[in-house]
């Protein structure tokens, strides 16, 4: 996260990054032999140059430097609004399991959760199995709605 500069050595898959101009710098360097992802997308307008420069995942949600976010609502709105209109996959931040399956449900590809996995009182694996079964039946009941629609 934020380390281009060690990602081969390190042996890693790729890089995330926090806005366009860090992911346009380091993906020469990266690409096409790692990942490239990028985060910290205030706008659409961001969300569109990074997917037009190559990203190969956007997330959505994730706190700012002052630990602010968007509403669960906005997020789910721009991963829709995403998964809609582009093919990169598009990731939503999740503080719960809550927002977890709001945010598969709405057409993120994949779901980070922040810290509830390591602060959950019965334990990482039983929260990670309850986040895990919440987004497979989102992501069920999505692409079962859209089929039935299709």
């Amino acid at each position: 996260d934020g380390h281009p500069d060690i990602v081969a050595r390190a042996g890693a898959d790729g890089a995330h990054l926090t806005g366009v101009a860090a992911m346009e710098e380091a993906a020469p360097a990266l690409k096409p032999d790692r990942i490239v992802g990028v985060g910290g997308l205030a706008t659409r307008h961001d969300s569109m140059a990074a997917g037009e420069a190559g990203a190969d995942y956007v997330l959505f949600g994730e706190p700012d430097a002052k630990g602010q976010r968007p509403s669960t609502e906005a997020i789910a709105e721009r991963l829709g609004w995403w998964d809609e209109l582009f093919e990169p996959p598009c990731v939503g931040f999740a503080t719960s399991r809550e927002e977890a399956e709001a945010f598969a449900a709405a057409g993120a590809d994949f779901v980070l959760v922040g810290d509830i996995i390591w602060s959950d009182p019965r334990g990482a694996k039983t929260a990670l199995v309850e986040i895990g079964d919440a987004i497979a039946q989102a992501h069920a009941g999505t692409f079962g709605k859209a089929k039935a629609e299709g």
